[in-house]
């Protein structure tokens, strides 16, 4: 039995940007393209009676700021994984973006395997970030004189794990330890890195470049 179709909606101002990423994601049959708006209003318009599963949300809008959305979106429905696809590549707004909620974020001049990793990765419920986008976020860390965090061998290993998107399951198999395990290493991570969420806590190790 074939699997249900991702219903994708694509938010951007410009139509042929749209109609590039309609023909890119024709020939994926796990990707539905559900509708496309050239603006926020007509978006939210949409969102009052209908959903989907994924967003592609630029950040440029006519209407209303793409980071503005994000919240805007996730507070009529909740559970669309929203995917930031933009040319902009400062990392104020990527990481606003993933303040506000966004699962991943991608520059418009990413590959087609990319664009599609991240749908299938953000509608598993899980987070990502491109490497160039990885890349962006460290290199734009100022010399901070604190020192990161130590971790112990284990908790470097639970991150890196949980920074390619893996569940709490999969880790625990992959490194032969219990969930509750795996768990209670995430719990540490998050104290260590003083953050209260799997986007803040991969960003922030990034940042300190612990992966």
């Amino acid at each position: 039995m074939q699997p249900k179709a991702i219903n994708v909606l694509i938010v951007d101002d410009h139509p042929m940007v749209i109609e590039g990423l309609k023909t890119l994601l024709a020939g994926e049959t796990t990707i539905h393209i559900k509708n496309y708006f050239t603006n926020g209003n007509d978006t939210l318009a949409f969102l009052e009676n209908d959903t989907c599963d994924i967003i592609l949300l630029d950040v440029n809008l006519p209407d209303i700021n793409g980071v503005e959305m994000v919240g805007m979106i996730l507070n009529k429905r909740a559970n669309i994984g929203i995917l930031g696809l933009s040319t902009y590549s400062e990392p104020s707004i990527i990481n606003q973006m993933i303040k506000n909620g966004v699962k991943g974020y991608l520059l418009k001049n990413a590959t087609s395997n990319e664009l599609v990793e991240a749908i299938n990765q953000v509608h598993q419920g899980r987070f990502y970030f491109g490497s160039e986008i990885q890349k962006i976020l460290a290199d734009s860390v100022a010399q901070d004189t604190k020192a990161a965090p130590k971790l112990t061998r284990r908790e470097k290993h639970v991150l890196a794990l949980i920074s390619e998107g893996k569940t709490t399951n999969t880790i625990a198999e992959e490194l032969f330890i219990s969930p509750l395990t795996v768990e209670t290493h995430r719990r540490n991570l998050m104290q260590k890195l003083k953050v209260s969420n799997a986007a803040s806590l991969i960003k922030v190790a990034i940042e300190k470049k612990l992966i």
